[in-house]
């Protein structure tokens, strides 16, 4: 902290990408000159450049005034490069060596992080470097030089032997024609250091027009140095999360990356999830679940990824069943596989698996021995996809793993349709190859039952639709009573009112409404004495005791209870304090890593959720948001565990009480009534745990977890 007093911030200085020049943009390197002069004073007589190779050439005046210039050198310098008599061709025109090449060479092939910087108005403009060229003096003049004393001796010697020399005789020629060029030779060929210097030579030169500093062109292309749009829209890669651009300073070095320990070639990490495109997450997640809600999709690949974009995705890798998504056969059993019990191939059993996919958009049970007569693959391969995307039931079949769907048939009604087209697609083909008949639902004769036919998931959801209508208004009479009953709980917090069971008619009716309807809130009403805990009496929120005739969830009667509150358990146990928001995110992920099959996959609801985290020692926190909060519903509903058997128990619910009156809170006021209700001082240590339990930091206040808002 003092270094920091000792070093404050004078100055904020806004950061701009200028794009303009972004592939354009090269840093010339010149040879070092004295401060008085810059290369821009001296004349450039031309300039070029081969793009392919950023290979550039610069002729620069030599200044033969001078009075360091040496005029006898440079006169000897032309007279060996160009020799007694000046044509066209000649290097120095003047017989004077007036003028110096500069050829360019790469410093470094990645040029990713250098920029170009400008600062103008308190603002500061960066541009992307395409190329960083170093400028040497070139001595191709000297190897002319050499070249022409050498075709001088070569031309004196001929001189004086062809005096001496007599009619040559003829002599015998031998023709040899070339074999034909392998494709090995010719790799060998292109890739030798010759034919690549050839390939460098043979790339024309494009000529330069150089532009002063000072002139207008120059000041006029120096203008796309700065930022054109003032809207930050060329910006947008300057914005990075702090993880991001901690990554970006500190990547991790080749070491880090070979100590990490290998995992199996089936598994991988959430973490390593996120690094792969968004199409691929997919795909990985739908191999590895085989069916999936889209609700338990988006949220575990967050809640940043555009819900349209996964839409897109999920389609090219699942089918649409019963309103969740089911991979498709073909990701799970590729071209050119075949199946590890009979060794058939990959598209026999694609189409064995499409077949039990149809038959699961047609009801909810299937028949193993059916599929097997109908597909005629063994009874394992039959297994294998049945395993997938169902459950078996005693004396029953086998029923699809997921409950219906109905909120996302509602919700997406374009991508029902166009699954239902490919779905009408798929049972031609099926039809065809497996010679089907499609079955009918003949008029019901009287005093006689229809046999089963074929029902399409929308004439399950009007039929679900026309009876709950059918039951609204007695639901509407079971929710008043159930508020009386509430009323009367606040005057006789320690009277139970039984409720009559429901008949079957009617509790049929009750479920098929709490499908079509959210799930009600279980938040106690404000209006409830401070005693109540989530509804219950403070004595009893925690216990086994049935709740007005129903049991609490958990019960050893119900395994799925069972399983869901050992969940629950173990994650509060970790975690003191969780949004339903982020504990249903938890679930999620917790489902993700199960076994096909496993029974939490038979559906777990909001409400079941909410009921099973009361039951298993939490409460629920009333932490007042502001009135112009951006948080849902399930963000703004906060469980706590009330205690977990350690020392810190009472300073948790302390804490937890400051938090249900008050959004945001300082340190030194949950200091002081930490000590005012404990009767003594709390050292910094245990207040620091109490905090880091339950609370997070923002802006020099404090947060119960998960209700910060950004």
């Amino acid at each position: 902290m003092a270094n920091e007093e000792d070093d404050p911030v004078i100055q904020e200085i806004d950061v701009y990408l200028a794009k303009s020049l972004a592939e354009k943009l090269y840093l010339f390197q010149y040879p070092v000159r004295p401060a008085s002069m810059t290369y821009d004073d001296i004349p450039h007589l031309s300039a070029k450049i081969k793009p392919k190779q950023q290979k550039v050439e610069l002729e620069m005046a030599i200044d033969t005034l001078n009075p360091n210039y040496c005029r006898s050198k440079g006169e000897q310098i032309a007279l060996n490069v160009d020799g007694a008599c000046a044509d066209e061709t000649s290097t120095y025109s003047s017989k004077l060596m007036d003028k110096q090449t500069f050829c360019s060479s790469q410093t470094t092939s990645n040029t990713a992080r250098y920029a170009a910087a400008l600062y103008r108005q308190g603002e500061l403009h960066l541009t992307p470097l395409h190329g960083i060229l170093q400028l040497r003096p070139n001595f191709s003049y000297l190897d002319k030089a050499d070249a022409k004393h050498r075709e001088r001796e070569a031309a004196n010697e001929a001189g004086d032997s062809s005096q001496d020399e007599a009619e040559e005789d003829v002599k015998q020629i031998t023709v040899r024609f070339s074999r034909p060029e392998s494709e090995q030779a010719r790799q060998r060929r292109v890739q030798s250091y010759e034919f690549l210097q050839k390939k460098h030579a043979e790339e024309p030169w494009v000529h330069l027009h150089y532009y002063g500093m000072r002139d207008s062109r120059s000041e006029h292309e120096r203008q796309y140095l700065l930022c054109q749009g003032s809207s930050g829209v060329e910006n947008t890669e300057l914005v990075k999360s702090p993880s991001e651009y901690l990554m970006m300073l500190m990547p991790p070095s080749p070491e880090e990356e070979k100590d990490k320990p290998v995992a199996p070639s089936n598994v991988l990490s959430m973490a390593q999830l996120r690094t792969l495109p968004l199409a691929d997450q997919i795909k990985v997640l739908m191999k590895n679940v085989k069916v999936m809600p889209f609700a338990n999709l988006m949220s575990l690949l967050g809640p940043s990824v555009d819900s349209v974009a996964v839409l897109r995705g999920i389609q090219k890798v699942a089918m649409l069943v019963q309103g969740n998504w089911v991979v498709k056969s073909d990701i799970l059993y590729p071209k050119d596989s075949s199946s590890p019990h009979s060794g058939m191939p990959a598209e026999v059993l694609c189409r064995g698996r499409d077949f039990v996919m149809w038959k699961f958009t047609q009801s909810r049970w299937v028949v193993r021995k059916e599929v097997a007569a109908v597909t005629k693959l063994c009874a394992e391969d039959v297994k294998d996809f049945l395993e997938h995307m169902a459950v078996v039931r005693i004396n029953k079949g086998w029923e699809f793993l997921l409950p219906y769907d109905l909120e996302f048939i509602k919700k997406h009604p374009d991508v029902v349709q166009r699954q239902h087209m490919l779905w009408s697609g798929i049972q031609a083909k099926l039809e065809k190859v497996y010679n089907l008949v499609k079955e009918t639902m003949p008029k019901k004769p009287d005093g006689q039952s229809a046999p089963v036919g074929l029902v399409s998931g929308e004439q399950r959801v009007q039929t679900a639709k026309t009876k709950a209508q059918q039951n609204h208004a007695f639901l509407e009479r079971e929710l008043q009573r159930r508020k009386e009953q509430m009323r009367a709980a606040t005057v006789l917090p320690s009277v139970q009112i039984k409720e009559e069971p429901l008949s079957e008619e009617e509790a049929d009716g009750a479920e098929l409404e709490a499908e079509e309807e959210e799930p009600m809130d279980t938040a106690p009403s404000t209006c409830l004495s401070t005693k109540l805990a989530n509804g219950l009496p403070a004595g009893r929120a925690v216990g086994g005791d049935s709740l007005n005739g129903h049991p609490v969830p958990g019960c050893a009667s119900n395994p799925v209870a069972c399983e869901l509150k050992a969940f629950v358990e173990a994650t509060f146990q970790r975690q003191f304090v969780l949004t339903l928001s982020e504990l249903k995110r938890l679930f999620n992920l917790h489902l993700a890593g199960l076994p096909p099959g496993h029974i939490l996959f038979s559906g777990v609801s909001d409400r079941m959720l909410q009921d099973t985290v009361l039951a298993a020692g939490c409460k629920q926190i009333l932490v007042p948001f502001p009135p112009q909060t951006a948080a849902s519903p399930d963000e703004q509903k906060v469980f706590a565990l009330w205690e977990s058997g350690d020392m810190s128990d009472q300073h948790r619910q302390v804490l937890l009480e400051i938090f249900s009156k008050n959004y945001r809170v300082r340190r030194n006021l949950i200091q002081s009534r930490l000590t005012q209700e404990c009767g003594e001082e709390l050292s910094k240590q245990e207040v620091d745990k109490v905090l880091k339990d339950c609370c997070v930091s923002c802006g020099g206040m404090w947060y119960l977890k998960g209700t910060v808002q950004s």
